[in-house]
């Protein structure tokens, strides 16, 4: 589906930020499920928050799985086949978010029928203490294994057309995921990384050496970045197109930066009109672009007015 949407008009938009919006909406998600815990309390304003996505221009909707996990839903009394059930569920209300799009007026001229993106956050997220944004988590490779295996089997199971592994801050727990994924050899995924400067990904490695660890995985559609600062994506989109004649992707969040242990947002030092850069990173080789934490339906609306009025040759991409 991915290389119709490249052929049919050189770009998708993807979604924005989901807790942002779920939290607009009046959710409380301050809880180590984060926007996960929507699945066992309000499924149904996590459909509607999907629905809000596609109607302003995303062709993608990423599914409420990002910080679901077995050991999560355990940690609230769950059994794993309960929390395999919460998992595949994100990914249904996605399904059932385009359908109801899709047949409502707010389709209007969209001609390609939307997509849902199976959310595989890093273990880092799972802790919910902000790893994700430094790596180095200190267990093994086993433990990473068994963490991500049973999610991967039950978001595959759902049938999303392909799966978002999101928000990496290393190429050794994309690796290993990507490992995990020749299971299932007719999924596809694009891979983006967290990264703590143009020059690093999070955990410290290169960006170079991380993209060239990723980017040749036969199942591997686009790489990139995501819920990095805007500041940092034009570099980074520059680094990376040097590497892989794939799309890459880029959602970056609001500029707003994450205080892991006061758990909040503090400000931007500059806040990004994803509507003026989107055509930039267009430019620069990004075929996927969106936004991240703190962005909205309405980021995304300036997005695809934007790219609308772009051009862009369509790169070759796997189904």
């Amino acid at each position: 589906m991915l290389a119709e949407f490249l052929a049919g008009q050189g770009f998708v938009v993807l979604d924005g930020g989901l807790a942002t919006e779920l939290e607009r909406r009046g959710a409380d998600l301050r809880d180590p499920l984060w926007s996960a815990k929507q699945l066992v309390e309000a499924p149904e304003q996590i459909r509607q928050v999907h629905e809000a996505y596609y109607a302003s221009g995303a062709d993608v909707a990423t599914s409420a799985s990002y910080q679901a996990s077995l050991p999560g839903f355990a940690s609230r009394g769950m059994t794993g086949s309960e929390a395999r059930r919460l998992i595949a569920l994100s990914v249904e209300l996605a399904q059932e978010a385009r359908q109801r799009f899709w047949e409502s007026s707010d389709r209007a001229e969209r001609r390609l029928r939307a997509m849902v993106a199976g959310s595989v956050g890093p273990y880092g997220a799972a802790r919910a203490d902000g790893s994700e944004y430094r790596g180095a988590y200190g267990v093994s490779r086993q433990e990473l294994a068994d963490f991500h295996g049973p999610r991967l089997e039950a978001l595959v199971a759902a049938g999303p057309d392909l799966l978002a592994l999101e928000t990496i801050p290393s190429p050794d727990e994309a690796v290993l995921v990507l490992d995990l994924l020749r299971a299932w050899p007719e999924v596809r995924a694009w891979v983006s990384f967290t990264c703590r400067d143009q020059l690093h990904v999070s955990e410290g490695q290169p960006v170079e050496e991380t993209i060239s660890a990723v980017a040749s995985h036969p199942q591997v559609v686009a790489v990139g970045f995501n819920c990095i600062a805007p500041a940092l994506a034009d570099d980074l989109l520059s680094a990376a197109a040097s590497l892989t004649d794939k799309p890459l992707v880029i959602y970056p969040n609001s500029g707003e930066r994450w205080d892991a242990v006061g758990r909040r947002w503090l400000p931007a030092d500059q806040r990004c009109d994803f509507g003026a850069a989107a055509p930039r990173w267009l430019a620069r080789g990004a075929r996927l672009i969106g936004g991240c934490c703190r962005t909205t339906p309405e980021t995304i609306r300036g997005i695809r007015a934007a790219l609308g009025h772009a051009a862009a040759p369509p790169p070759a991409a796997e189904n």
